[in-house]
C-alpha cells in the first residue's frame, strides 16, 4: 500500500514537471510581445506618451526586430491616468493577449497596481516613467524594475543641501496621489535629517489649473522654502502662478523638487533660469547621448526626456537578456537581467540591484540663462555627477522584502 502511494506520488510529481516543461516550451513558441502603457494625451504626456512608445520601437528596431527566431511584437495603450483603466488594460494584456512585459506606466498610482498584478501573474514590468520610490521599497517584487528617476533621488540631494545651508523651515504643496505623497515623504526625511523641519503642507488634485489658493496658503506660512511636490504641468503651472502673483517676496524660496526637460521648455529660460535640480538624464551629456537624441529628434521633432531614455534602455536590455537566457520565461529572464550589466547610450556597465533599482549615476543640473543657451534645446548645464551609491535609497534603509530575505 505504501509502495503504491509512493509510486503515485512520484508519478504525480513527474507529470507536474512534464506539464510545466511543456507549458514553458509552448510559451517559447510564441513571439516576444512588449507593451507600453502610458499617458498619451493627459498632463504627463509631454514627458511620457508618444515619446515612450517610439523609444520602445527604437529599441526593438536597434535590436534587429526579432529574438529567439521570431519577430518581436509591440502594442501600446493610454491608461488615461486612471488606475482602474490601467489595471484592466494590463490584465487583458497579460492574461489574454500574450504580452510578456509592460514598460513606462508613468503614473505611480497606476504603476503600483500593475506591478502587483505582474507579481501575481509572474510577468515582467519596467517602471520607466513612474517615480514613486515605493516601487523598489515596500512594493518591490522580483518581476519589477525601476529604470529612471524616483522620489528618493529627487528629494535627497537638493533639500538636504538647502536645509544645511540655513533654509530650515519647509512647507509643501503636494499633488494628492501616490507620486506626490512619496515625494513629500522622501523630502521630509531629507529635510529632517539635515536639521530642518516641515511647518506644514497642502495637497492639490493632480492636473490642477488654478493653484492660487494652495500657493497663498504656502506663502502665508512661516517657511523659508515652499517646495513643490508635484510634476510636469502641475509644476509649471505652480511656478507660473507663483511668479504671476509675486508671492513669497524675498523671505521665501520656491523650490521645484522635480523639474524635467519639457518642464523647462514649457516655462522658458527667462522664468526657469538658475533653477537647480536633480536629474537622471540629459540629452547633451556626451557624444553617445547626443547621437541617440539626434535620431530620436528626427523621428519625433523633440528631444528625448528622462522616461524616453529609460524606456529604450529597459526594452533593449530585456531583449539582450531574453537572447542570453534562450527563453522568454519571466523567471529566467529576470535573473538574467540582473546578471548582465546594462550597456547602452547612457548606461555603462550599470547593474540592477536586488530590489529592482537600476543603479545608474545621476546629476545636479542648473537651468541656463537665455544668454548662455545656444539653441532651443540647450537648456541645462551639469554642475555635478552623483555616483549611483549616493543617488538611490541605500539597502540599509530598505523595506523591500527581497532585501530583507537576503539579509536574513
Amino acid at each position: 500500500m505504501k509502495t503504491t502511494r509512493f509510486h503515485r506520488a512520484r508519478l504525480a510529481a513527474a507529470t507536474a514537471a512534464l506539464l510545466t516543461t511543456l507549458a514553458a516550451h509552448a510559451a517559447d513558441s510564441d513571439p516576444v510581445k512588449i507593451a507600453v502603457l502610458t499617458d498619451m494625451t493627459g498632463f504627463l504626456s509631454s514627458s511620457l506618451g508618444p515619446g515612450s512608445v517610439d523609444a520602445a520601437r527604437m529599441a526593438i528596431e536597434d535590436f534587429g526586430g526579432q529574438v529567439l527566431g521570431k519577430k518581436i511584437q509591440f502594442v501600446s495603450a493610454d491608461h488615461q491616468n486612471k488606475p482602474d483603466v490601467g489595471l484592466a488594460t494590463a490584465r487583458k494584456w497579460y492574461e489574454s493577449d500574450g504580452v510578456d512585459v509592460i514598460a513606462d506606466i508613468g503614473n505611480s498610482a497606476v504603476g503600483l497596481g500593475v506591478q502587483e498584478l505582474a507579481r501575481n501573474q509572474k510577468k515582467l514590468v519596467f517602471i520607466t516613467g513612474a517615480s514613486s520610490s515605493v516601487f523598489t521599497d515596500k512594493a518591490c517584487t522580483p518581476y519589477g524594475t525601476q529604470w529612471s528617476h524616483d522620489t528618493y533621488m529627487f528629494a535627497s540631494s537638493l533639500p538636504a543641501k538647502l536645509a544645511r545651508a540655513g533654509e530650515k523651515n519647509w512647507y509643501f504643496v503636494t499633488a494628492d496621489f501616490a507620486f506626490g505623497q512619496a515625494l513629500e515623504a522622501d523630502a521630509t526625511r531629507a529635510v529632517n535629517s539635515a536639521g530642518g523641519k516641515v511647518v506644514g503642507s497642502v495637497r492639490h488634485p493632480p492636473n490642477s489649473a488654478d493653484f492660487s489658493s494652495f500657493l497663498m496658503q504656502a506663502s502665508s506660512a512661516k517657511a523659508n522654502v515652499v517646495a513643490l511636490a508635484n510634476a510636469i504641468t502641475d509644476t509649471t503651472n505652480s511656478i507660473k502662478q507663483w511668479n504671476e502673483f509675486q508671492m513669497g517676496g524675498k523671505s521665501q524660496k520656491l523650490v521645484a523638487l522635480t523639474l524635467l526637460l519639457n518642464d523647462v521648455r514649457a516655462l522658458g529660460l527667462p522664468v526657469a533660469q538658475g533653477a537647480v535640480f536633480s536629474t537622471v538624464w540629459y540629452w547633451d551629456l556626451d557624444d553617445k547621448t547626443r547621437a541617440f537624441s539626434k535620431r530620436f529628434f528626427e523621428r519625433n521633432k523633440f528631444m528625448p526626456a528622462e522616461a524616453h531614455a529609460g524606456t529604450y534602455s529597459a526594452v533593449y536590455h530585456y531583449l539582450q537578456s531574453v537572447k542570453a537566457a534562450g527563453t522568454k520565461n519571466a523567471d529566467a529572464v529576470r535573473v538574467k537581467m540582473r546578471e548582465l550589466p546594462v550597456n547602452d547610450f547612457y548606461s555603462d556597465s550599470v547593474r540592477i540591484r536586488e530590489d529592482g533599482r537600476v543603479m545608474r549615476q545621476t546629476y545636479i543640473a542648473q537651468v541656463k540663462a537665455p544668454a548662455e543657451s545656444k539653441g532651443p534645446w540647450d537648456l541645462y548645464k551639469i554642475l555635478e555627477t552623483v555616483p549611483a551609491e549616493q543617488s538611490w535609497r541605500p539597502l540599509s534603509e530598505s523595506q523591500c522584502p527581497l532585501v530583507a530575505k537576503k539579509a536574513g
